[in-house]
């Protein structure tokens, strides 16, 4: 595997450049090395050499691109798009003021356009900072962050101000013989609490569990609110706290991938579990219905980027942790002053140095 490693003062992070997934992200905080993304505990194996498997799936790890999100069905490429599947190159790789940037360009083309990737980590700053660049190209796409992190012990997690929770007409695994899951297909709430189980009764989004055996998927829609969009993922045994953050006027809507073990067939073999994805997209689920009719669209909530042969659409995002003195559940964010504050639901609160302006 080619890297490009990267670092600043306090952090560091590599990505794995045949594919354009982050591999690893270490940040150092308060004498500990916080390590909250996830890789695929095949990554290693001979196996991943199957030939049916996507670059994507067999390097799965840290978060990527989607271009589009889910099925490739209006120009042809392998699950989430080439950007999560092929090559990148590295265009710019130097210090800055304060810190470092790269910048690396897809070998390939997305609908026509050349897709720029820029990663930025600032010293003391617990957070990479990302912005993407789709520059030309025609039609329209849709696009979202596929970050994930793992859980040994499951995890409390907070949200800024959703609309509602949905599910897509079918689940993941259907086939009871290849795998299960848990929640109503479809089914929506606006308590993120109490969303419809398939058996009837109700599961509580903000709440991982560490026991389970299941495969789901959740769509959340932001509702208006100051400030940007953010998902907290308190780890229990870890004792960290995972920032997802975006602007949701770019990216509206958040996609949670809940895999804990609900896959039995390779590469996962039942052993994928303790998986959260926190997925900011703007799309529907394939590039075919994020482009015609969908739910999403009813309720005025874009799904694709328009690209034009001389323009740019760019977009930012943002991600990294804070340490937690013990397991608590959060509450709310606070980003303002160059600071980013998490408040806990104990009535305490970690902080850590943040570009507040980044995703303005």
């Amino acid at each position: 595997m080619e890297k490009l490693a990267i670092a600043a003062r306090g952090i560091a992070l590599e990505l794995d450049l045949s594919i354009g997934h982050i591999a690893d992200l270490i940040i150092e905080a308060e004498g500990r090395r916080l390590r909250p993304l996830h890789r695929a505990p095949w990554i290693d194996e001979a196996a991943t050499a199957v030939a049916d498997w996507s670059p994507g799936t067999k390097g799965l790890s840290g978060d990527f691109l989607c271009a589009p999100f889910s099925a490739s069905d209006v120009e042809p490429a392998p699950l989430h798009g080439w950007p999560a599947n092929s090559p990148w190159d590295v265009i710019e790789n130097a210090a800055i003021p304060g810190g470092w940037r790269a910048r690396l360009r897809l070998r390939r083309t997305v609908m026509g356009a050349t897709l720029e990737k820029v990663l930025i980590l600032r010293d003391g700053h617990p957070f990479l900072y990302q912005e993407h660049a789709f520059i030309g190209g025609e039609g329209e796409l849709s696009a979202a962050h596929h970050p994930m992190t793992a859980m040994r012990a499951g995890g409390r997690i907070a949200f800024s101000p959703k609309r509602l929770a949905m599910t897509p007409d079918a689940s993941l695994e259907p086939d009871p013989t290849r795998g299960r899951y848990a929640l109503a297909y479809p089914g929506r709430t606006e308590d993120l609490s109490r969303f419809p189980r398939a058996d009837g009764g109700s599961y509580d989004l903000t709440a991982y569990p560490a026991d389970g055996r299941e495969e789901d998927f959740v769509i959340l829609v932001e509702a208006p609110h100051d400030g940007p969009g953010w998902t907290a993922v308190a780890r229990e045994a870890e004792k960290d706290l995972f920032l997802v953050l975006k602007n949701p006027a770019e990216l509206p809507v958040t996609m949670l991938w809940l895999s804990n073990g609900g896959r039995d067939y390779a590469p996962w073999n039942g052993r994928h579990s303790g998986v959260l994805g926190v997925e900011d997209g703007r799309t529907a689920v394939g590039h075919a219905a994020s482009l015609g009719d969908n739910e999403l669209k009813r309720m005025g909530v874009p799904t694709a980027f328009r690209l034009s042969p001389g323009g740019a659409v760019r977009f930012r995002h943002v991600l990294g942790a804070l340490p937690l003195p013990a397991a608590a559940a959060p509450a709310d964010i606070l980003a303002a002053d160059g600071r980013i504050t998490a408040r806990l639901a104990d009535g305490t609160s970690v902080s850590g140095a943040f570009d507040d302006k980044f995703l303005a």
